[in-house]
């Protein structure tokens, strides 16, 4: 005699719950094929073997309309699954992009600063694109902590005799004053390779949002500097 199973008994072998089962009977997902006589659900091995699909189909992340859609099909499910792991691949990497910055975010911070550094990310979020950002991520990953902490030396330093010549009077065409200017502007390079795009971004986050960026970076954002940096760039 083949085996019948009540609800109650596939919900046990199963794992899934009576609610779960009913809900699969009603959008016509799983049902049961026969009945008793008093009107009481029968699964047959049929209906076990279609409940089992659904069930790893749904381990794989598919919603019931995706299940549903698999299950119909005659041809190839291969379609269904790529564009499931492409999806699952795109939430992995946001993921890891999550898990970068958090871990870039908590590395000797306190608790003022972390909030400092998640409103400059705000700020940055607002002006460059997603990729933009990603890029410049892969650029700072790809010289390595040190590098980075070394160019942020030498930018510091740059500061320094920029801000000593200003207060010295020298012109901002002064020989010493446009080396400086260069210097500056490879530096940079270093981050965004000449982009026209990534730079004009950053100019522009620079100019709304000064306040807040000086308080990061170190410096006054009204001292003037960077506008006697411009007019060193100009005297080229």
């Amino acid at each position: 005699m083949v085996t019948r199973w009540s609800i109650g008994d596939l919900a046990k072998a199963s794992g899934l719950t009576v609610r779960t089962l009913h809900h699969y009977d009603e959008i016509g997902l799983v049902g049961a094929s026969e009945r008793t006589t008093s009107g009481h659900r029968r699964y047959t091995p049929d209906d076990v073997r279609r409940l089992y699909q659904v069930r790893s189909l749904r381990q794989l992340g598919l919603s019931l309309e995706e299940v549903r859609a698999a299950l119909s099909r005659s041809d190839s499910l291969r379609p269904i699954f790529e564009a499931q792991l492409a999806a699952l691949t795109a939430q992995a990497q946001q993921v890891e992009a999550l898990r970068s910055r958090l871990t870039a975010l908590l590395d000797g911070h306190t608790t003022e600063s972390l909030l400092s550094t998640l409103e400059l990310m705000s700020v940055y979020e607002s002006y460059f694109t997603a990729d933009q950002l990603s890029e410049l991520r892969s650029r700072a990953a790809a010289l390595g902590p040190e590098a980075v902490e070394e160019l942020k030396a030498s930018w510091l330093e740059l500061v320094r005799q920029l801000r000593r010549h200003m207060a010295d009077g020298t012109p901002a065409d002064d020989p010493r004053v446009v080396e400086l200017s260069r210097q500056w502007d490879s530096l940079a390079a270093q981050f965004h390779h000449d982009d026209p795009e990534i730079k004009a971004a950053a100019a522009r986050s620079w100019e709304e949002n000064k306040a807040s960026i000086s308080t990061q970076i170190g410096w006054p954002a009204d001292d003037g500097l960077v506008s006697y940096l411009g007019a060193a760039r100009a005297a080229r």
